[in-house]
């Protein structure tokens, strides 16, 4: 175990390290400037918005800014925003309660709705409920979450008036919040939900049929007990693995569906720091969640040999 984990914290070094030279260099000389805003200010001259840009590093080689950054970022600095001046760090971790609330919320409802719904499926092959639930699973992740957001806010919103269609996170009171939470967890929520109902259905119909299975109804078990203690307790590993694999997906943000509820998370933020060339908020928030996933890949193969025996770490 010991060297299965320095072998593997030795190949994560190098990803972060690759990942961070890629996407400091795609930022960095992606078209926008950060100080575009100040050129339609009639206070701030040629010569100001200058030397704003030495002051800033902008006028730099690349591998410059890459290092002042790595440095920076290794002793805990994250640096200010570009464009709105802010602390990068408070910057987004005052954005990640937000993210939290929403795309925490449709994560947990859509493992609540999967793992039955594909056990019940695969127990129940080829029935009206398993073509009813495949069919709807198919639908759920053909259809762009942009395209399923724009279609209840034209329904719940435009039409009906019974949900606002722009998150405001001003907004006081427990079920105002609930009602501008309920179409974004809704279409995230269904969105992750059919994915995984496939994955649950696959690995429990790959297990029921095992020897073991076989054999347990050979002796006389009831069906319930050996549905639950033997297939569904070893068709929910991978499960479980692959759940643990879209944990970091939740602080990563949706960056579809916070732009079109205009929900001011970390996937927002990205897309705003992108679009307004703000290396320091994209670095943060893109080299963060590239950590979050080296680290529960990692999490997620220990996890999977400690449930399977049979898995060895050699």
């Amino acid at each position: 175990m010991a060297q299965y984990l320095i072998r593997r914290f030795l190949i994560s070094i190098v990803t972060l390290l690759a990942i961070s030279v890629i996407v400091f260099t795609i930022v960095a000389k992606a078209p926008g400037d950060p100080l575009a805003g100040l050129a339609t200010n009639p206070n701030v001259s040629a010569e100001r918005r200058a030397e704003l840009r030495d002051k800033l590093g902008l006028n730099d080689p690349t591998y410059i800014r890459y290092y002042k950054w790595g440095i920076a970022y290794i002793q805990g600095d994250w640096g200010d925003s570009l464009v709105s001046k802010a602390n990068v760090r408070d910057y987004v971790f005052g954005r990640i309660p937000v993210t939290l609330a929403i795309v925490g919320s449709a994560f947990l409802l859509g493992v609540l709705i999967a793992i039955p719904v594909g056990v019940i499926s695969a127990l129940k092959q080829y029935s009206l409920f398993d073509q009813f639930a495949t069919t709807l699973s198919f639908i759920g992740f053909s259809v762009p979450t942009f395209f399923s957001g724009l279609l209840l806010i034209i329904i719940f919103s435009v039409k009906l008036d019974w949900l606002p269609f722009v998150f405001d996170n001003q907004t006081e009171g427990f079920w105002p919040n609930v009602k501008q939470s309920i179409m974004p967890i809704v279409v995230l929520g269904l969105a992750g939900s059919a994915q995984l109902t496939r994955f649950v259905r696959a690995s429990m119909l790959e297990t029921i049929n095992q020897d073991y299975v076989r054999t347990a109804r050979a002796k006389g078990l009831r069906e319930q007990i050996v549905v639950v203690a033997h297939v569904m307790r070893n068709a929910l590993i991978p499960v479980v693995t692959i759940t643990m694999l879209q944990i970091p997906e939740i602080l990563g943000g949706a960056i579809i569906t916070e732009q079109i509820f205009r929900i001011p998370g970390i996937g927002r933020a990205l897309v705003d720091g992108v679009l307004g060339g703000d290396v320091p908020v994209v670095m943060a928030i893109a080299f963060g969640v590239s950590i979050l996933v080296v680290l529960f890949n990692v999490l997620a193969d220990i996890l999977y040999g400690i449930l399977d025996p049979r898995i060895k770490f050699t």
